[in-house]
């Protein structure tokens, strides 16, 4: 049987599925082709990288393998409580117990298109999903932080099944009977904080997207309503919109 070309071996590890390394390693290890040898290494870093990977989100499930006891185990997170426009937005996730799913992570950390093709994942492989918002003018009425705890409770009403215990990223939320525990920076350490982070935030990125669309002068498809300083020229040009907080933007018309 004549050789595979090198460029048709490249082309193979570019489609071959991270799970499948292994094999196609040992189908091409021994072919001592220099080209062939450097596709090789290029699949044993994959592979490589793919093992830390399952590694570090190993490590993220210590909070979930500490309440493993308790049925469903719910993590909390919210985005939004820095922006001069907009809602604060929270995200309440609970996983599957043998959940896989890799690269998950504080949202801060991740790119845009990451977040979207996490977001996809989360939302088809988690038991369930809550989301809950408090709108500007909410923000206004009773202080972010007041709205941040009024959106997470929110966040769990809409969950479809009851969760047992709640990991939250950095605070306990007031009113509520269900077990808390406040994790510092627990986006990060926390698999169902992390996975919770990412669904509030692309769900208020998209949010903000579509306000860009009616409200155009801010640029809020690209500041999200964060005070950059193109958004504060706008806001001193144009004035508040709707959307804006009004408690936040004192200093700046």
């Amino acid at each position: 049987m004549a050789e595979k070309k090198i460029g048709e071996i490249k082309e193979e590890l570019k489609a071959v599925d991270d799970e499948k390394l292994p094999s196609f390693i040992e189908t091409y290890e021994k072919d001592e082709r220099s080209g062939v040898v450097k596709i090789v290494e290029q699949a044993k870093k994959r592979f490589e990288k793919l093992e830390a990977e399952k590694l570090r989100i190993e490590n993220l499930k210590k909070y979930e393998r500490e309440y493993a006891d308790y049925g469903y185990i719910c993590g909390i997170d919210e985005v939004g409580r820095g922006p001069l426009a907009g809602p604060v937005v929270a995200g309440a996730v609970i996983l599957p117990k043998d959940c896989d799913i890799l690269y998950i992570n504080d949202s801060k950390k991740l790119s845009a298109a990451k977040r979207e093709e996490l977001y996809d994942v989360i939302m088809e492989k988690a038991v369930a999903v809550g989301i809950g918002m408090a709108s500007s003018q909410r923000i206004d009425e009773i202080n972010i932080l007041q709205a941040t705890y009024e959106a997470m409770r929110e966040a769990i009403s809409k969950l479809s099944v009851k969760p047992d215990i709640l990991l939250n990223d950095a605070v306990t939320i007031p009113g509520v009977s269900i077990r808390q525990v406040p994790i510092i920076k627990g986006d990060a350490k926390s698999i169902s904080i992390g996975a919770a982070s990412i669904v509030a935030k692309v769900t208020r990125d998209r949010l903000m997207v579509e306000y860009d669309k009616i409200l155009p002068q801010y640029g809020f498809a690209s500041n999200k309503g964060y005070g950059s300083a193109e958004h504060i020229r706008a806001l001193q040009e144009a004035g508040p919109s709707p959307i804006h907080r009004v408690s936040f933007i004192k200093n700046f018309v």
